[in-house]
């Protein structure tokens, strides 16, 4: 099926703790929908907890797709994202079934949505090696190297996120030319599917209170047991699972290198922070259609009843 854009496709969208899991789940049960995961961390099995995971009565209600697909210590891209939801809402069409999108990762949207930049696979050498000049030259090498060779790049990412440092300067390394400008070059102007977007929104202190609730209750819940558990399965520190936020903070407290309290403080901070960026991201797509809760549920659901022609 080449012709994609006559399949209807609905996305919830939005920053973390804004509340997409439950109104997509709402929304699924309202028009019989099946909903495709589009967050990074929800692929992974037994990282339940620390990714916020729909409940299993929730997901025995509703039809979940790309949860769990994944061990931790596997490799899971925006490609491989973009490729296993694509064949799954062409198979729910044919079925005469509809699939509701929803995820805050927004590289995993637009890669589903408006195609990825044909970027080379991952040279595991090059990286051994950047690591090691990393450890060897000192916390943040990276990162300046890749403000000579990319400083564009370097702006998006923050000089903790090592793993998108290293991508970023394994693409330049390869090809010669910066991921930002092979961005701009490719300008993702392919579209898939005929969509609405729907992004969810809330005041920002609001926002706030509910990652600290949400927090408290990772931690209630047993996040700390659940990183030992990893651990026990003999999942190394390293994977790039341990690397999230939540995981990176318990691990770290387990490790000694922190306080629980200290991990606490510094989960809910990087929190805000990480939906701060979320955001950011969102807003520069004019094609979201945004609605603000609680306050417009119903338009919600009213604006996704008649674009499905239910």
């Amino acid at each position: 099926m080449n012709d994609l854009k006559h399949i209807p496709l609905v996305i919830i969208l939005g920053p973390t703790a804004v509340g997409k899991s439950a109104c997509a789940f709402e929304l699924a049960q309202k028009f019989g929908l099946e909903i495709i995961n589009a967050d990074s961390m929800q692929v992974y099995r037994d990282m339940d907890i620390g990714s916020a995971k729909p409940s299993p009565y929730e997901r025995n209600l509703v039809t979940h797709h790309l949860i769990d697909i994944r061990n931790p210590d596997e490799e899971f891209s925006a490609a491989q994202f973009r490729e296993e939801a694509h064949n799954i809402i062409v198979s729910l069409f044919q079925q005469g079934k509809q699939a509701l999108v929803v995820g805050g990762t927004g590289l995993y949207i637009r890669a589903l949505t408006r195609g990825l930049f044909p970027a080379p696979p991952a040279d595991q050498s090059l990286r051994e090696e950047l690591k090691k000049k990393e450890e060897r030259e000192g916390k943040g090498y990276l990162h300046r190297e890749l403000e000579k060779v990319d400083p564009e790049a370097a702006l998006r990412i923050h000089p903790n996120d090592t793993f998108r440092t290293i991508r970023a300067l394994e693409i330049f390394y390869l090809t010669g030319t910066a991921i930002s400008q092979q961005h701009q070059n490719h300008q993702f102007k392919e579209c898939h599917f005929h969509l609405l977007k729907i992004g969810l929104q809330r005041d920002r202190e609001t926002i706030y209170h509910r990652i600290e609730e949400r927090v408290d209750t990772m931690l209630s819940s047993g996040l700390l047991e659940e990183v030992k558990r990893l651990l026990k399965k003999g999942y190394a520190p390293t994977i790039k699972p341990f690397h999230s936020l939540g995981y990176k903070q318990i691990l770290g407290y387990l490790q000694g290198a922190t306080s629980l309290e200290e991990a606490t403080q510094v989960i809910k901070r990087n929190t805000k922070h990480y939906a701060k960026r979320q955001l950011t991201w969102f807003r520069k797509d004019t094609e979201i259609a945004w609605f603000t809760l609680p306050q417009q549920s119903l338009e919600i659901s009213e604006a996704v009843r008649k674009f499905l022609k239910i």
